[in-house]
Parts: C-alpha cells; sequence; structure tokens
C-alpha cells in the first residue's frame, strides 16, 4: 500500500483500546440478551457474577456482569461507548480508515454444535467459539461502518478477511477503499474446493 501511495501507519496514539472496546462491547450486547432471560437463568448468572472477583476483566466475567448489570451501570457503560465514539471521530479527523482482521482465523468449516460448546483454534490454543465477537466490536460498538474483504488465503487454500473501518455515517468511504484496494491488489479467489 505504501508503495501504491498510500500513507500507512500500523499503530497511532489516537486508536481507542481495542481490548477495552471488546470487553464494553460484550457487557452492553449481555445487557441486551439478559433482559429476556428467564427468572432462574437470570438469578443464577447475578449470583455467578456477584462471585466472581471485580479484578476479573476476562470475557467470560465481562458476558456475566453484562448480562445481570443495573439499569444505572447500562447508563455508565453507555456514557463510556459515547466517550470511544469522540476518540473514533478525533482519528478520522486524521485518518481515511482503519484495517484490521474481520476473525481472529481464516475461514474455517461451519459447525453447528451447542454453542457454549463450540471452540476454535486461535495460534494452536482452543478458544470459546463466542469470543469470535472481539474483531466485529471495533466497529459496531459505536455503529461505524465497516466492509470485510478478501486479502489473500492461508495455508489450507481459505480466505483471509481485512475488515476497513471508516469514519461514522461514512459507509462510502470504506466500500471504495475495497474497491480501490482489490483494483490495485486483486479480489477474491475462489479456495481450490470452490472451483467448478
Amino acid at each position: 500500500m505504501r508503495k501504491a501511495g498510500c500513507r500507512v501507519e500500523t499503530t497511532t496514539p489516537l486508536l481507542p483500546d481495542l481490548a477495552f472496546i471488546g470487553r464494553l462491547y460484550t457487557q452492553l450486547l449481555m445487557a441486551f440478551i439478559g433482559a429476556d432471560m428467564p427468572g432462574d437463568a437470570y438469578r443464577g448468572m447475578q449470583a455467578a457474577a456477584a462471585a466472581m472477583p471485580g479484578s476479573d476483566t476476562s470475557l467470560q466475567a465481562m458476558r456475566l456482569r453484562g448480562a445481570t448489570m443495573s439499569h444505572a451501570d447500562w447508563i455508565k457503560a453507555d456514557r463510556i461507548r459515547k466517550g470511544i465514539e469522540a476518540q473514533w471521530r478525533q482519528l478520522f479527523r486524521a485518518w481515511d480508515v482503519v484495517l484490521c482482521p474481520v476473525m481472529p482465523t481464516t475461514a474455517f468449516p461451519h459447525d453447528h454444535s451447542e454453542m457454549r460448546t463450540r471452540h476454535i483454534e486461535v495460534d494452536g490454543k482452543p478458544v470459546p467459539y463466542s469470543d469470535q465477537s472481539m474483531w466485529p466490536s471495533v466497529a459496531t460498538l459505536t455503529g461505524l461502518p465497516a466492509t470485510a474483504m478478501p486479502i489473500g488465503r492461508g495455508p489450507e487454500g481459505l480466505p483471509i478477511g481485512m475488515q476497513i473501518i471508516g469514519p461514522y455515517l461514512e459507509d462510502r468511504t470504506t466500500i471504495a477503499f475495497a474497491e480501490l484496494f482489490e483494483r490495485e491488489f486483486g479480489g477474491f479467489v475462489a479456495p481450490p474446493t470452490l472451483k467448478t
């Protein structure tokens, strides 16, 4: 991309804390889901959340706390989300797009087993399937447009995706970047097993 004339940096102090975004997104998502939970399940999650140390910031802890958060805690979390929106606005004054993975792995075979029992291998370690939401949360938490596009294939021939995140309401920016990127570097190539 640099050779094509783009200004590229691998980090900037303007970038919000992506791990923090993932944890906050998890809490707010689970608050939404928790609102419809049956009473017994909700009380069980409340007890499990209360038993966790306050210093635990694991995704499991964020899920439990989010699913059972009070309205006051939701308001506080939403205020933090608004602060992250302001950070993104500042970043997009200096940069056109942010590029990051779509998922932590290449494409993988579908798994239709019970969601709570699913795992996927990331860097040689089994990770709960539900943790896949971390990269999509980067744009989703604050409603930023994101365009996903293939940028190559992994060792097994399966697609590797890139997420192009742009400023709020600038969907055309991310789509235009994908079009330009594809024109310069190529686009989707079907894996060998899908070619007809």
